[in-house]
């Protein structure tokens, strides 16, 4: 005769697919053969005794094989039923530690946090964020990509994003980081020296640029606006490059003039390394950055810790793209007061190294 132990093997394998319930009464069943008692088990399972008994019926209807012995003062399992107990009972502790270790997740954030970020965003806004944020959550490691281009996280696989809000595609969560952005026009004190501040944009197309091209292959806009009217310059010069640092760098050795977000060179204009240009001609900010992510729902409990984190900080400092000072600062030092000769000329060489 066939052993009943080799036949409970292929009996589960073939109907636990086709039942969703067979958890249940698995889980119901250990409970009951543990406490010896449908009562007890009922207590501890939060069902009636009636329902209880109802499931184990329907558990061993399905096996075929009893796997109880019931009367009137005892539950005792039989042959049948100890052998089910001796190989469910550890998986369903290993069941319970795992829902367990997702449970404490919630309450200790852990694990990788994916993000995709534009260079202004690791230059000036995440630096001091994390340093907060990783000090909080030690348990979490921030793997950040820095990437010009638009990503789609879904397909890439990250968990956020930050972009400029405007550019956040309509089906994600954006939650606002960061204040709107400034923009400026600078140039070194030693090209000044050499060519005559521009008081006009139209007066940019007689100077040396310097552009940002993005990945796309489309140059970043000098955009003005004077009295109510916008005005976009086309500008020519000797360098172009797809990322602000070797831009800023070139501006801060004279090679020429830059446009960029203000945030990027505020300690070198605060240093006196950059001098503001165009002041009465820029636009006002524009949109400012936003982390986004696809759902509400079931987020990793990293992504939820630092959502959470971004909101109270924003809320707290009213703006998280603070502007560093620069040691000894002066105060940033505009064309203006170059020309009226209250400013040296002399680069000062503090700042961006």
């Amino acid at each position: 005769m066939t052993p009943w132990s080799s036949r409970l093997k292929p009996c589960i394998v073939k109907i636990y697919p086709m039942r969703a319930s067979r958890f249940v009464e698995l889980n119901a069943f250990v409970a009951v053969a543990e406490r010896k008692s449908f009562t007890r088990a009922a207590d501890d399972l939060g069902m009636s005794t009636s329902a209880l008994s109802q499931t184990i019926r329907g558990l061993e209807d399905g096996l075929g094989v009893r796997l109880l012995n019931r009367t009137t003062r005892s539950v005792e399992v039989t042959e049948a039923g100890g052998q089910v107990l001796e190989r469910v009972r550890p998986l369903l502790g290993e069941f319970a530690a795992i829902v367990g270790s997702v449970s404490d997740s919630r309450d200790k954030p852990a694990g990788r946090l994916r993000l995709t970020v534009p260079p202004p965003v690791a230059s000036f806004v995440l630096p001091p964020l994390l340093r907060r944020f990783l000090e909080r959550y030690p348990d979490i490691v921030v793997d950040v990509t820095v990437e010009n281009a638009l990503v789609d996280i879904i397909a890439e696989r990250y968990d956020a994003g930050i972009r400029v809000g405007s550019r956040v595609a309509r089906d994600m969560i954006a939650v606002r980081i960061t204040d709107d952005l400034r923009f400026a026009v600078v140039a070194s004190p030693g090209y000044l020296a050499q060519h005559p501040p521009p008081t006009t944009p139209e007066e940019l197309r007689g100077h040396r640029c310097l552009r940002m091209r993005f990945n796309s292959g489309m140059f970043a806009a000098w955009r003005f606006m004077k009295d109510g009217k916008a005005l976009e310059v086309e500008v020519e010069g000797p360098l172009v490059a797809n990322r602000a640092e070797p831009l800023i760098r070139a501006a801060r050795d004279g090679v020429g003039i830059y446009y960029t977000i203000h945030s990027y060179v505020a300690p070198l204009m605060s240093s006196g390394a950059l001098i503001s240009l165009l002041e009465g001609w820029m636009p006002p900010p524009s949109d400012g950055f936003s982390l986004y992510y696809p759902s509400r729902r079931q987020n990793p409990a990293a992504l939820t810790a630092f959502i959470d984190f971004l909101r109270v900080e924003y809320r707290r400092s009213g703006r998280l793209a603070r502007e560093p000072s620069a040691a000894n600062m002066e105060g940033p030092r505009s064309a203006a007061k170059v020309a009226s000769g209250s400013t040296s000329l002399q680069p000062g060489w503090r700042g961006l190294k």
